[in-house]
């Protein structure tokens, strides 16, 4: 299962609903505190709140404020799935799918809603292209005696009339020429609707969220030791899981045996105490096997604990986790899909780290079921990706949140200094040379330089000098191809970032 997108309403700064579509490798660039961070915090919310594992945890401060003083205290968090598991099992044993549960939504993909009125507890939504036909709706949110009593009353022919799954597709059958599809919310707390929500959890990705900015404690198991999030991972392995299970169901077996001959026992002293008592064995599902290995760490010299190192030190174990993680699930089924989060990973990092961090995130989502999903402000980030992964955060006139793939915003032609220059102002000499070029490539030179200032540029040519009056764009170039010439004082960066402004504002004018 892969997620596909995510919308945000009414979650800190994203007020009207925004969908963000998610890659195998999504990056959202973007100005400081304009919500890069909110999403994938959203997504620990969606994923992991309530668990014990998360580590964001919703307050009302997380309501937007905008929105709080209209009357609306509900936060809602949608994530949206695609290659979908088939089959599934949602009905002990039997085998079904979600389209045959009508449980897709308008677009074939898994749509679940989470609201959190005033920042409570998630009320679970599936929105689906669902039956309404009231002759074989909502058939989720009924009872078994429900199903039974449609099947007499119609005629209905169903094979067996004790597997809830069987019965609803028998009935679905008889109306498919009626079945008056149409969006919907099925409530997920009502029936069959909620045991099949609790299904459907077990094929949720496993979300792993890694903050630059945390604070260290002695338990810390974020960014500072991985190896906590490596434990999750493992014991989600489904061959690991079943393991487990056979020694939960081993050691219930014996203590059954130990509870039943000492009851057994009592019974010869006391029958009425005896019979007034009853073993109460966990399930193996209920058993937390994550805290067995809660002391799982990584340290250095004379045991120094990973989150008393200097933070360059965090990061850089942190770099060489993904860095094997990307090798494992490169050569590894995966049987459990997860999703890596990373905030600012280049954070303390040399550029060259900077540079093989990138390529391993790049390796590891193309892994088998591995999506990776990073915030940055680093232009060398940036520059190691392809237009497909990025994703601009931004806001318009009025504020709204608007999220979108990153494109040109002024060259006809893909730029990823134009995207440093969009999404950090990172002002280069590189950027100016490509918009340089750009104009020249087009014959388009002589318009651009038509009614600007001059300013004065000596050259050398040969051992002669001579004066000449160009535009503040070809003085800049010109000191950029010829550092030799020390006759000419060097441009500013006030003067680089006013020609690049210009040609920017051209390209702009010839587009239109």
């Amino acid at each position: 299962m892969k997620l596909h997108s995510i919308k945000l309403k009414n979650f800190r700064s994203y007020k009207e609903e925004t969908e963000i579509k998610i890659n195998d490798l999504t990056v959202f660039v973007g100005k400081n505190d304009i919500g890069k961070s909110t999403i994938l915090e959203a997504l620990d919310v969606f994923f992991n709140e309530g668990k014990g594992n998360g580590v964001i945890k919703l307050d009302k401060d997380d309501i937007n404020k905008s929105a709080l003083a209209e009357g609306d205290n509900v936060i809602s968090i949608t994530a949206v799935f695609s290659e979908l598991p088939n089959p599934i099992v949602i009905d002990t044993t039997n085998e079904t799918s979600f389209e045959a549960e009508y449980l897709l939504n308008s677009d074939g993909k898994l749509e679940i809603i989470k609201k959190y009125p005033n920042a409570g507890s998630a009320k679970v939504y599936i929105k689906a292209n669902h039956p309404t036909n009231a002759d074989c709706a909502d058939l989720l949110l009924k009872k078994i005696t429900d199903y039974r009593r449609i099947i007499q009353q119609h005629n209905i022919e169903c094979e067996n009339n004790t597997i809830n799954a069987v019965m609803r597709s028998a009935i679905w059958n008889h109306f498919s020429t009626d079945l008056q599809l149409q969006e919907i919310e099925i409530d997920t707390s009502k029936e069959d609707a909620k045991n099949i929500w609790e299904k459907i959890q077990q094929y949720l990705p496993q979300y792993c969220l890694f903050q630059s900015d945390r604070k260290n404690s002695d338990n810390d198991s974020e960014v500072q030791d991985p190896l906590k999030k490596a434990v999750a991972q493992i014991l989600a392995d489904q061959e690991i899981t079943a393991m487990f299970e056979d020694i939960a169901q081993r050691v219930s077996q014996r203590l059954t045996e130990v509870s039943d001959s000492t009851l057994e026992k009592l019974r010869e002293m006391n029958p009425d105490i005896a019979s007034s008592l009853n073993p109460i064995i966990p399930v193996a599902s209920a058993l937390k096997w994550v805290d067995v290995f809660k002391s799982v760490s990584i340290t250095g010299d004379e045991n120094i604990p990973v989150n008393k190192r200097g933070s360059g030190v965090k990061r850089l174990i942190l770099l060489n986790f993904f860095r094997a993680e990307a090798e494992r699930r490169m050569t590894t089924g995966n049987s459990q899909s997860i999703i890596y989060a990373i905030e600012e990973p280049e954070t303390s990092q040399h550029t060259d780290h900077q540079k093989i961090l990138i390529r391993a995130f790049l390796e590891l989502s193309q892994a088998n079921r591995t999506q990776v999903l990073l915030t940055t402000h680093s232009s060398t980030v940036v520059k190691g990706l392809s237009f497909d992964h990025l994703r601009l955060v931004s806001k318009n006139e009025h504020g709204h949140k608007l999220i979108e793939q990153v494109i040109p915003h002024q060259l006809p032609y893909p730029s990823l200094n134009e995207i440093n220059f969009v999404a950090f102002r990172d002002l280069t000499e590189e950027y100016h040379n490509e918009l340089h070029g750009y104009i020249e490539a087009e014959e388009l030179w002589n318009d651009y330089k038509n009614g600007k200032t001059t300013i004065t540029y000596n050259k050398t040519f040969r051992g002669n000098t001579s004066v000449h009056q160009i535009i503040l764009t070809e003085y800049i170039r010109h000191q950029i191809h010829h550092p030799e010439n020390t006759l000419n004082p060097r441009f500013t960066f006030e003067q680089l970032e006013d020609s690049v402004n210009l040609m920017r504002d051209f390209i702009l004018s010839q587009r239109n």
